[in-house]
């Protein structure tokens, strides 16, 4: 159990970072999006927003999916 308790601080810091690599991708991408004129530009930057927001609330249920195995680890 001592493996796991340690394993989980670990996966949760590499997610943090994930994260932030995200948020930042994700404005980039706005910033794209709002700087464009060509139309096919703009559908490019509309499907690039959309696929990095969905990454995002993907890994922030993956974060929040080990803190609960955290909580239960900590309680049990």
């Amino acid at each position: 159990m001592k493996f796991r308790k340690s394993r989980i601080p670990q996966e949760r810091e590499l997610l943090h970072y994930q994260i932030q690599r995200t948020q930042l991708a994700l404005e980039t991408a706005y910033s794209n999006f709002d700087n464009v004129v060509d139309p096919e530009l703009i559908d490019s930057f509309i499907y690039e927003v959309n696929a990095i927001q969905q990454r995002y609330q993907y890994l922030i249920q993956q974060i929040k999916e080990l803190d609960n195995q955290l909580e239960s680890s900590t309680i049990a």
